[in-house]
């Protein structure tokens, strides 16, 4: 009767076991790897670090990995929030079937999804053939790159953007619609605003995946030096040269500036949460 209180039992183990799993998972996938590569980049002498990234060849496919990425994730952002609006918002035959299509980027390698947009977009392809005569040339440009880019990136966003538009609440809209506001004005005033964290969260995703693209990119873009040359595939060409001093200043330079850019989206989007709550 006064002896200790019982405390339940817990579903999941305690605070120091589970912090202390994380911890280990995280450094071997994560921690150690990144570690490791800085280490390599280490022994290079500045001299030749700033050779290597400075040079017209290397400075073109990070500009076209890190451009590309941004345009293709800005798009996808765009396209990807209609696509998740009608896979919430609407019920139609055939909606199960294309709300399971979303995620074939996830499922194909990314040799067969390089190999089927390459097929599509050459001079020959079923869409290419149309828009050759139009003067558009898709594959073995750098609109190609792009266009491989958003394949890979939209899942990311419209399965971010989907719970966040379940938990809308349509009496939002229905309020301001009373109030008088227009649709473009309901959308820009009270929908986009309050799927803005999600918005950024599904940007920030596909460009993630898209600067880190290899396969799909090699078959579509053709791999023209200072053309449509992405940063990954100079990293391997670097290394098939045993240049791999070079492959990992390209590298760092690689992970510095896209852990720069995540940090600025991460703080925008924790400072807009901050001001809403």
């Amino acid at each position: 009767m006064f002896g200790w209180p019982r405390v339940s039992p817990r579903v999941l183990p305690g605070f120091g076991l589970t912090l202390g799993l994380t911890l280990l998972y995280w450094s071997l996938m994560v921690f150690l790897p990144v570690i490791a590569l800085l280490m390599r980049a280490a022994g290079i002498a500045w001299d030749q670090l700033l050779q290597t990234i400075t040079e017209p060849r290397v400075l073109a496919a990070l500009g076209l990995s890190f451009g590309g990425a941004a345009l293709a994730a800005a798009l996808d952002t765009v396209f990807g929030f209609m696509v998740a609006w009608v896979l919430v918002r609407y019920r139609f035959p055939g909606r199960r079937l294309l709300d399971a299509l979303i995620d074939l980027p996830f499922a194909m390698p990314t040799a067969v999804s390089g190999i089927a947009l390459t097929s599509l977009y050459a001079p020959s392809g079923w869409i290419g053939q149309w828009l050759v005569p139009l003067g558009i040339e898709v594959a073995y440009t750098r609109l190609g790159v792009v266009i491989a880019l958003m394949f890979i990136g939209l899942p990311f966003v419209v399965r971010t953007l989907q719970p966040a538009l379940e938990q809308l609440d349509p009496e939002l809209e229905e309020a301001a619609v009373c109030l008088g506001a227009g649709r473009w004005a309901t959308l820009w005033r009270v929908i986009l605003p309050t799927l803005r964290p999600a918005l950024l969260t599904g940007f920030s995703l596909a460009f993630s995946r898209a600067v880190g693209e290899y396969g799909t990119i090699v078959f579509i873009s053709g791999n023209l030096p200072m053309k449509t040359e992405i940063a990954p595939l100079l990293i391997v060409v670097k290394l098939e040269q045993y240049d791999y001093a070079g492959a990992a200043a390209i590298a760092v330079v690689m992970l510095v500036a896209a852990l720069l850019l995540l940090t600025l989206i991460h703080r925008w989007q924790t400072g807009y949460s901050f001001l809403r709550a």
